[in-house]
């Protein structure tokens, strides 16, 4: 055998054993079995950003909610590091598994690209930080995903589809102008007289007359985003007021009391509400009484204050062949998931727009906890509540330590949205 002979014969045995490697997987299990459910997601993300751009899967209600990842060296040390539990599979493997799921309530879903995140809040935000943090956020630095923070200014020049951003979250802002309803507790405190202060100062500073005005025009700024393209995931108390600012046309409509803005209360507000400019909900009326910490009727005002399972919620069950978004976004290890309360702890039923999926519903009760709908060409996902993990959250406690809850079926949620828009979209099946 000549010279030239081996160098193709070592070529051919090269490129067998790279096919080889190439034909060979990670599952990802998302059931019990998984050390760090929050990490996988993390990992997944991981694998999807440039330069690496490997490929990947995800198993639809397989083991929880499988990932499937390309099997590479880099990928396994990562899964080591990250804590994340991977099984590495063959090719006969994974049909034997696309076989099972052929004929089950499966699916698998391709992702392309790992989404660009912005969340939305301030970007010196030591003002409110210390006394109420993000869920999204704990999940985002926990999952070492990587975000960016806009906020008003941002948001109003259009950085959100100038810079083609997928993905946005808010979590406990007041887009009403009423500073988060906490004059009634906290209007002697420190951080509250200063938070109105900043907020003030930045309308101004903008061109706006009132705080409300100026959340206003961001509220309808974001729904913008949605139409176009975007995809919107909101907590908390941003779901329902964000939906009252686009219901009083962007803050036009005079709900903020004297004692916060110098401005009456118009008797007639209720009369004056548009429905047609808000995402999710309808025919609520509004609360704006600076005394009283609802905005509107959409929440429940009594939710159970201790944790005796009265607020736990199910998860609905759709087919992944014919309904492959709700499927994903309900993706967890558990059916019935803990409850936790928020300014905004639930949402009622009876006041959800006909065409918004609900996703999760606290069984026995006029309200759902969880909902999903359609705007445009992009998507909303409205999840009640303030911390998965923390039951009860008070304004000046810790956060939550997530090393301690990797498991958490609350925090599952919150990230199946984050891998969301890294979906392939497909045609619709009906």
């Amino acid at each position: 055998m000549n010279r030239t002979q081996i160098r193709i014969g070592w070529g051919l045995l090269l490129l067998v054993g790279s096919l080889s490697a190439w034909g060979q997987w990670l599952l990802v299990p998302m059931d019990q079995e998984q050390t760090d459910h929050l990490r996988a997601y993390g990992l997944t993300y991981w694998t999807l950003q440039e330069p690496r751009a490997y490929r990947a899967e995800w198993l639809l209600n397989y083991r929880g909610g499988a990932f499937l990842l390309e099997d590479h060296p880099d990928v396994r040390r990562r899964a080591l590091t990250m804590g994340v539990r991977v099984v590495p599979i063959t090719d006969a493997d994974l049909q034997a598994i696309r076989r099972i799921m052929e004929d089950a309530n499966m699916d698998n879903v391709i992702l392309e690209k790992a989404p660009k995140i912005a969340v939305y809040a301030p970007p010196d935000d030591t003002i409110f930080r210390d006394q109420w943090d993000d869920a999204v956020k704990l999940a985002l630095d926990y999952a070492e995903i990587p975000y960016d923070i806009l906020w008003d200014e941002e948001v109003l020049r259009g950085d959100l589809q100038r810079q083609e951003y997928d993905w946005l979250h808010l979590h406990h802002e007041d887009f009403t102008g009423q500073f988060g309803k906490f004059y009634g507790s906290y209007a002697g405190t420190a951080w509250y007289q200063q938070r109105v202060r900043a907020f003030r100062e930045e309308a101004r500073q903008l061109g706006f007359q009132r705080v409300a005005d100026l959340k206003g025009a961001v509220a309808l700024k974001i729904r913008e985003y949605v139409e176009n393209g975007g995809f919107l995931f909101a907590m908390c108390s941003a779901p329902e007021t964000i939906d009252i600012a686009l219901a009083t046309q962007g803050g036009r409509v005079d709900i903020v009391a004297p004692e916060l803005d110098g401005t009456p209360i118009d008797p007639n507000y209720a009369q004056k509400l548009d429905f047609s400019l808000t995402f999710a909900f309808e025919n609520f009326t509004l609360i704006p009484d600076p005394m009283v910490y609802e905005f509107s009727n959409i929440d429940n005002p009594q939710p159970a204050l201790t944790d005796d399972g009265s607020e736990d919620f199910e998860l609905f069950q759709f087919s992944a062949k014919y309904d492959p978004i709700p499927t994903m976004l309900t993706q967890c290890h558990v059916a019935r998931v803990r409850g936790f309360l928020g300014q905004t702890t639930s949402f009622r039923r009876s006041l959800i727009k006909k065409n918004v999926v609900i996703l999760g519903e606290i069984r026995g009760t006029p309200y759902v906890k969880y909902i999903h709908g359609k705007l445009g060409r992009g998507t909303f996902t409205f999840l009640a509540g303030h911390d998965p993990e923390d039951y009860r959250h008070n304004v000046g406690e810790l956060p939550t330590q997530l090393e301690l809850f990797k498991n958490s079926p609350g925090y599952r949620l919150i990230l199946n949205n984050v891998l969301f828009p890294a979906a392939k979209e497909r045609p619709q099946k009906t």
